[in-house]
């Protein structure tokens, strides 16, 4: 049976739709930030931006944007009433002193019990781990989206990171445009396949055991 991947917006609506009322989540740069545009505006959520924002609301409209208002990705976003900008250094405070649900971040490789390698391949790095760190070791819960293969066709669900680490232990859920997986002590958990995808399927893509906790769910 053939399946449909998931496009990188349809991954972040996946994220919005398990950002539940009251939550204050950080979203990454990249693909993370796309999943502010689907967070219903009936939903009170707070989200931040490592450079200084908390009370984000989606991208502006075409012709709306002002660029002296960006997050973390450069992007021009909105602000919902109620929200703060703030210095840098409060924003990492913030960030590093359990205040947050949910970091939600991009990332190359993550183990099955849920490391995180999110900033250096080796040949594609940024100059240093930067706020992944902070935000990997001091929010409550992260969540990575990310495809699940690489463009050669390895699995970025991994049994050990081969890159250098962000963060260990810290992932709890990964969101790819094969389905959503859960990390955990006892390894990789299915939540939610793509329509077609048996659990077989993925477990031959992954490489690894893959277990489902009740009947694998389809998006």
């Amino acid at each position: 049976m053939s399946y449909k991947l998931l496009s990188r917006n349809e991954i972040a609506q996946r994220v919005a739709r398990d950002i539940t009322e009251g939550m204050v989540v950080n979203l990454g740069i990249g693909m993370p930030t796309l999943a502010g545009n689907h967070i219903p505006p009936e939903r009170e959520v707070l989200l931040h931006s490592e450079n200084g924002i908390i009370g984000m609301g989606p991208a502006p409209a075409a012709g709306e944007e002002d660029y002296d208002l960006i997050n973390a990705s450069k992007h021009p976003v909105t602000l919902l009433p109620g929200a703060a900008l703030m210095h840098h250094a409060d924003s990492f405070a913030l960030m590093r002193s359990g205040h947050l649900d949910v970091a939600v971040l991009g990332a190359y490789q993550v183990s099955a019990d849920g490391d995180l390698a999110n900033w250096s391949t080796g040949e594609d790095a940024i100059p240093a781990v930067g706020g992944a760190m902070d935000l990997a070791a001091g929010a409550r819960q992260t969540w990575v989206t990310m495809a699940l293969l690489t463009s050669d066709g390895k699995s970025k669900i991994v049994p050990r990171c081969s890159y250098p680490l962000t963060g260990v232990k810290c992932v709890t859920r990964i969101y790819t445009d094969h389905g959503t997986f859960a990390c955990s002590p006892e390894g990789v958990r299915v939540i939610d396949l793509v329509e077609g995808l048996s659990l077989e399927k993925a477990q031959e893509l992954i490489g690894l055991p893959v277990t489902a906790a009740a009947p694998a769910a389809t998006v």
